[in-house]
């Protein structure tokens, strides 16, 4: 059956190695905090100016001054910092941040992210979306396989507005963990009980078993 919102968290959670600084975006990858076991070295980073981030708080502990990027309270792990936005994004930009892990709206086989703005909807606004895409060495992208209406979201070409160009390195979503690489999207991992054919069906390019292995695909 496809993994649940926190099972998709643990699993994001697998690609951190210890010493890296780690920025989650706003949505599903928020969740991913709470799957750092406290012997792990890893300093999460907020782009409104936060080094050291923890877990969500438990109900009845929260500080309204302590907040992630998306206005949720959090916490601050021994030695944590904070600092104001403008040094945050000097962090970013520098390349000072190891991983990113963001939300998605479309991802094309190609990397290409589309996660800021639906053609016709409510814009909210980019935020760090764009910096960090661009500015963090690595790119996972967290996000359900469809969308509600069971449209795919991996694709061959976006038709969302793009937040960047070729950025995205894995994605890890309910089906399924899948890489994107020079030959378009590879499967690595599948969810328990859920089969290749229905994450190829679900799935608007063609997706391959290695870099050159294709699944048959009638897209």
């Amino acid at each position: 059956m496809p993994w649940s919102k926190e099972e998709m968290a643990a699993r994001a959670a697998q690609e951190i190695p210890d010493g890296t600084v780690v920025n989650l975006g706003i949505g599903l990858p928020t969740l991913v905090a709470d799957h750092l076991p406290p012997e792990r070295q890893v300093w999460l980073h907020s782009e409104n100016g936060l080094l050291g981030m923890g877990p969500f708080p438990f109900e009845g502990e929260e500080d309204s001054q302590i907040i992630n990027a998306g206005k949720q309270t959090v916490t601050i792990l021994p030695g944590g910092s904070t600092f104001d936005s403008a040094l945050s994004f000097a962090m970013i930009r520098g390349r000072h941040i190891d991983i990113a892990i963001l939300g998605a709206l479309q991802v094309a086989e190609n990397g290409d992210l589309a996660n800021w703005a639906i053609p016709g909807g409510k814009v909210m606004g980019i935020g760090g979306a764009m910096d960090l895409a661009l500015g963090a060495k690595r790119i996972l992208v967290m996000t359900t396989h469809v969308t509600n209406r069971g449209e795919p979201k991996l694709v061959k070409r976006c038709t969302y507005p793009l937040t960047a160009k070729a950025c995205v390195h894995r994605i890890i979503t309910d089906l399924a963990v899948i890489d994107v690489t020079p030959h378009g999207f590879a499967l690595v991992e599948l969810a328990p009980g859920v089969s290749i054919e229905e994450v190829q069906a679900k799935t608007g390019a063609p997706l391959r078993l290695s870099p050159t292995e294709e699944v048959a695909f009638s897209g």
